[in-house]
């Protein structure tokens, strides 16, 4: 059978230092082949290859047995090539359906029209979203949804799914994959690349692993289990170090509380919300996106305003605050680490070092305002150490980097500020189970270091192992508190469903 898409011996480089080196990768038609890894393995850049976002520094690329050069995602596209990101790629000041037909000109003007036809396509897919809406005002989870709907609109035969379902929820995961078994029988063949090896599991044909930047093993997924897709990764087992079993953890005893917040209220995002924070504890909150967690915790780092009037309290050891912009929040040592680290964590294109140094900068670390490269640079390079960077050196710039790396760098951002209290927003979202791993364990010892942490998750097993206290949202409310080891997944699920 002739490989519908096929890469052979592909290799990139970036500054003589390959990315990607000597792969050979085939896709069948009607396949969904799943391509795994860490962060840094070379995946997201082998699928830009194939997409004609990059071009190769060497190899070859064959459509249905023809070699064919990418020289640009349009010109993919238009040999049936579509890819959905990781990160978003829409227009943010368009509506949703404007998106969905941002390249059809007869469409594009007749809003009435776009606004028809989009709502009936999003409606054919189970997906929930106003094609009226502008993309700006979305949440993650419905951007993505609106990245795979652009991508099945385009009548793809070749789909790259990169993170796809990173930031859907359990009902949005479960329509997600029927989206997937409708196109598998319509022929059209897929590349999934996902951090849930479950989930490569449950829907993968084939099965391909690579590690830093080479072929590891490709096989039918039936040959696989979770233990050989880790090992094959990372070249060790992690099954002791991630998501054993929580109840039989220490928990940690609260210190003195941080933070109190009474009767939080931001229009009908967050309704009467009320919480404590604690020194050297982990809470864990688990909600469904639209909960109201993530703008609840924006509120309290600066980021947000809550209602002027009856907006509730927050106190601060104490004293009351109102934070009307971040700095104000980080100068107190709030700091909170973004869910979206494209758009609101770091400068793409400032390099490693530039963007800690930032940081420094913004926490007030720094005795200069003026740059101090002997400075920066040592700044860095402690805390490319610190946290396992994966980099040529502290001058790479951070669009270079994997997407775990990149997160790395986010959170270096934030530590280096000193802060006393911080907010991981999907802390692991996107990122491989080694450096899952490493985030873990850092979690854990800035706890232990008597840091209060606020931990948002949409994974209950990180939610079960790394929490203290556990707070589950729903409609805009915390409306559960539980013990960390005196509780389980079903029971969290069906407070924050019911």
């Amino acid at each position: 059978m002739i490989p519908v898409l096929e890469l052979r011996n592909g290799t990139k480089e970036y500054r003589g230092v390959p990315a990607v080196k000597d792969v050979t990768f085939t896709l069948y038609r009607g396949e969904v082949h799943a391509l795994l890894g860490e962060n840094g393995a070379g995946k997201s850049t082998l699928t830009k290859m194939l997409a004609g976002v990059i071009e190769p520094t060497a190899g070859e690329i064959w459509i249905e047995g023809k070699k064919t050069e990418l020289k640009s995602p349009s010109d993919a596209l238009r040999r049936g090539i579509a890819m959905v990101y990781q990160e978003t790629s829409l227009v943010p000041s368009l509506t949703v359906a404007q998106n969905l037909y941002l390249t059809d000109k007869k469409w594009f003007h007749r809003l009435r029209g776009i606004y028809i036809a989009g709502q009936q396509f999003l409606q054919s897919l189970n997906f929930h979203v106003d094609p009226t809406a502008l993309v700006s005002s979305l949440g993650a989870g419905q951007k993505q949804m609106v990245e795979i709907a652009r991508a099945v609109h385009h009548n793809a035969k070749i789909i790259i799914f990169d993170e796809p379902t990173a930031t859907l929820t359990p009902e949005e995961k479960r329509q997600f994959f029927s989206l997937i078994e409708r196109l598998r029988a319509r022929g059209v063949s897929i590349i999934f690349i996902s951090h849930a090896l479950e989930e490569a599991l449950q829907i993968s044909d084939r099965i391909t692993v690579m590690r830093d930047g080479r072929h590891v093993v490709t096989d039918y997924t039936s040959a696989f289990d979770r233990e050989k897709i880790v090992r094959a990764m990372v070249g060790r087992s992690l099954s002791n170090e991630l998501y054993g079993s929580h109840k039989d953890r220490k928990i940690r005893p609260a210190g003195e509380k941080v933070l109190s917040v009474q009767n939080l209220s931001m229009q009908n995002f967050v309704r009467n919300t009320s919480f404590s924070l604690f020194e050297g504890q982990i809470t864990g909150v688990f909600g469904l996106i639209g909960s109201g967690r993530t703008e609840a915790a924006k509120i309290v780092a600066g980021v947000l305003k809550r209602d002027f009037f009856h907006g509730g309290e927050i106190r601060l050891k104490g004293r009351s605050v109102r934070y009307r912009v971040p700095r104000s929040a980080v100068r107190n040592g709030i700091i909170y680490v973004t869910e979206d680290r494209k758009v609101e964590g770091f400068f793409e294109t400032m390099t490693i070092a530039e963007n800690i140094h930032l940081g420094a900068l913004a926490g007030g670390k720094t005795q200069f305002f003026f740059v101090n490269m002997k400075e920066m640079r040592m700044i860095a390079e402690k805390w490319i150490g610190t946290l396992n960077i994966r980099a040529i050196n502290g001058d790479a710039k951070v669009i270079e980097l994997s997407g775990g790396n990149q997160q790395k760098v986010v959170i270096a951002k934030a530590l280096v500020q000193r802060p006393k209290l911080i907010i991981f927003d999907e802390p692991t979202r996107g990122v491989d189970v080694g450096a899952i791993a490493e985030i873990h364990h850092l979690i854990n010892r800035l706890a232990d270091e008597g840091i209060a942490i606020m931990m948002i998750s949409s994974y209950l097993p990180e939610v079960l192992q790394l929490s203290d206290r556990i707070l589950v949202c729903r409609q805009g409310r915390i409306v559960e508190e539980f013990e960390g080891h005196k509780v389980d997944e079903e029971t969290i699920m069906y407070a924050a469903v019911h």
